[in-house]
């Protein structure tokens, strides 16, 4: 997913300040998804779990992720696609419910490692890390067809 960042960063970066922010907070969620994940250069020398404050403060980033997509991103993307013709409007309309799709996966990480009083619900993260890497993914590819979008009608 680093690598594939690293891609829309050279082909998006500098165009658009909102493409920016939202490209440097994606940045910033997978490296700490690596860090709790144990996920080269950040594994740990000892197999031990990440602690609970760790994981709590990755949810807290997904869930700022995820908010600014659907609260100001998206919006503006749908907007800007609607003013540029049916066939941006409906791209946009079809991959919105898509990525939304992906939120849930999110909202239930956030709720059981945030909700969660007992240290050993972090016995499950490496199946629930795996889960959710394979959402992310699918939401990042999503969210970069609408940055497309972004790019090639209004820059």
């Amino acid at each position: 997913m680093l690598k594939q960042l690293e891609k829309v960063e050279q082909r998006w970066g500098g165009v658009n300040n909102l493409i920016d922010h939202w490209l440097k907070n994606r940045r910033k969620l997978l490296i700490n998804y690596c860090k709790i994940a144990g996920i080269p250069p950040y594994e740990a020398t000892q197999k031990s779990l990440p602690g609970v404050i760790l994981v709590k403060e990755f949810c807290d980033q997904l869930m700022d992720y995820v908010s600014e997509g659907h609260f100001e991103v998206y919006d503006q993307v749908v907007t800007a696609c609607e003013k540029n013709g049916e066939s941006s409007k409906a791209l946009a309309q079809n991959l919105v419910p898509r990525i939304s799709e992906t939120t849930d996966s999110a909202l239930d990480f956030n709720d059981k490692y945030t909700e969660s009083e007992d240290d050993k619900v972090l016995f499950q993260l490496d199946k629930d890390l795996s889960s959710l890497g394979h959402a992310m993914e699918t939401r990042f590819e999503l969210e970069d067809k609408l940055l497309e979008v972004l790019h090639t009608k209004h820059s």
